[in-house]
């Protein structure tokens, strides 16, 4: 029993010491958990953290959407929370957003299609949990330790062009801010590139597809995940370097797997 006693006290101890290492911490946790404070997210529009100040209002942060003072938690688990399950909670697995109404989604098919899309995979169900304009863009499962929940005034707003209380339309229509009609995608994905589905040129050998350089795709940064076509296949949200997130310059993203 002394034994154990001892062990207890030795592991809120230790547990202790780190909790505190890691708020004393806490403002070194920046941007992507690997890429840290070299990742090129930070400043850019997905990096919610000190949007205010960049921008030069007071509209957003805060009011619009909860500023939780790290940028890596409105995609990535808070590493307080490491080795929880996100599905236990509603999220998407392994990542720190909710699972939007998969019901809703209405995508993309075409009987030239070899392999259909029964619902999108988790990084693209990521990217269309804040773009299919239905969630707040800060409803994450795990905030920060050192937010505190009593004091968020937010509004919850979603990028949605709608002009109500709950999108972000209500400003950004164009008038009053930029217009983010564009940056909304809707849960109507007809219109779109198809997503999460088996790369044709991978697993069977179209002469319409170009085949992948490597496993994880093509040499230029167009990526393949499992060998399967998502959402960041194309886009990808830690280099704002190119127009619209593009992997690749757009005058040559198509024909990186299209060869006609």
């Amino acid at each position: 029993m002394k034994a154990s006693l001892q062990f207890l006290i030795f592991s809120l101890l230790v547990g202790g010491l780190a909790w505190a290492t890691y708020v004393a911490a806490a403002t070194a946790i920046v941007g992507d958990p690997v890429l840290g404070a070299d990742d090129p997210i930070l400043g850019s529009k997905h990096d919610f953290t000190g949007l205010n100040d960049r921008a030069g209002v007071v509209a957003m942060s805060g009011v619009a959407f909860s500023d939780y003072g790290y940028s890596c938690v409105y995609c990535h688990i808070p590493p307080e929370e490491a080795g929880a399950v996100p599905a236990d909670f509603g999220g998407i697995d392994g990542w720190n957003r909710y699972v939007p109404a998969l019901g809703n989604y209405r995508l993309y098919d075409s009987v030239n299609l070899d392999n259909k899309t029964s619902g999108p995979n988790p990084i693209s169900m990521l990217c269309l949990s804040c773009h299919d304009g239905t969630m707040a863009v800060d409803m994450v499962l795990f905030k920060p330790a050192t937010f505190d929940p009593t004091q968020d005034n937010a509004m919850h707003m979603r990028i949605n062009p709608e002009d109500n209380i709950e999108s972000c339309g209500k400003c950004h229509n164009g008038q009053v801010a930029h217009d983010i009609t564009a940056k909304m995608l809707g849960t109507d994905l007809r219109n779109d590139h198809p997503i999460s589905m088996k790369y044709a040129g991978l697993t069977f050998k179209d002469a319409d597809f170009r085949p992948p350089d490597n496993p994880n795709g093509f040499s230029n940064g167009v990526k393949l995940y499992n060998g399967q076509v998502e959402c960041m296949t194309c886009h990808n949200v830690h280099d704002p370097s190119r127009e619209l997130l593009l992997r690749a310059n757009a005058e040559v993203l198509c024909f990186t797997c299209h060869a006609k």
